[in-house]
């Protein structure tokens, strides 16, 4: 009797090894037009659950975190044709929307560069991976290419080439200035209604109203101040938020004698 609950205890610590084990690794698609990742689940419990773990292979102890999908741990294979370039670890996730069916995550890496970034959302009633990721020649991608900026309650930035509105995890691509490279500028500002984004290039204020895709290009009234720290202070002190003919608010320059109420760029 001893030996078969032993049998029996061991098979079940070994099923529950073997459950703890189960992966699935997946080969992003890529994101070429704004798509929603919205789903709902009417699963009682969660259908991800994020696991923080130390990695302990480096000189500093550092947090990483791994993502499972119902019981199954969610690979990323990074490179379509190296199976050896699949992996669990991401440096960031967060949930994007209310339904929590949808993550914004970013791989843990070492090599200095901003690491890659995906969306991991059910859709369709199937897990997808999605690519945050569009081709550039920019002479400054590097300086650019910084990865997963929040913009407070709005959403997320990444790479200057995609805008993740928060709660309904609607992913858009932001249109560029030049087809053949993300913009090369910094993100400064957000209009009121946290649809029109404002990069400071070098000669202008390149702006972009995510939803419609309408852009203008605002160039840069002189005198303007030659640091970036010092542009951007002038920029919110000498331009005001307008609306278009369409309703769509864009920054213009304007007369130095009018009062402007900083809550406008809050």
């Amino acid at each position: 009797m001893k030996h078969i609950l032993y049998a029996l205890g061991l098979s079940v610590l070994l099923f529950s090894c073997k459950e703890q084990e189960t992966t699935a690794t997946y080969t992003p698609r890529i994101l070429t037009a704004n798509e929603k990742f919205n789903e709902s689940y009417d699963g009682k419990d969660s259908i991800f659950t994020i696991l923080l773990k130390k990695d302990q292979n480096t000189s500093e102890i550092k947090e990483e975190f791994n993502v499972k999908f119902k019981d199954t741990l969610v690979k990323i294979q990074v490179n379509k044709a190296d199976p050896n370039s699949a992996t669990d670890k991401f440096a960031s996730t967060q949930f994007i929307n209310t339904q929590k069916t949808a993550l914004l995550v970013q791989l843990a890496d070492n090599s200095g560069l901003a690491a890659p970034s995906y969306i991991i959302a059910l859709k369709n009633g199937k897990l997808n991976v999605v690519s945050l990721y569009r081709a550039s020649n920019g002479k400054e991608d590097t300086k650019y290419t910084t990865g997963i900026n929040k913009l407070g309650r709005a959403g997320y930035l990444v790479n200057n080439d995609f805008f993740i509105t928060n709660v309904n995890a609607n992913v858009n691509l932001v249109k560029r200035q030049n087809p053949e490279e993300r913009i090369q500028g910094e993100f400064i500002l957000n209009s009121p209604d946290k649809t029109t984004l404002v990069f400071l290039t070098p000669s202008s204020l390149y702006q972009v109203h995510y939803p419609s895709d309408e852009v203008v290009n605002e160039k840069l009234a002189k005198p303007a101040p030659q640091s970036d720290a010092e542009l951007t202070e002038w920029v919110k002190n000498n331009y005001i938020w307008a609306k278009n003919k369409k309703g769509i608010t864009f920054l213009k320059f304007h007369d130095s004698d009018r009062i402007v109420d900083i809550k406008e760029f809050q």
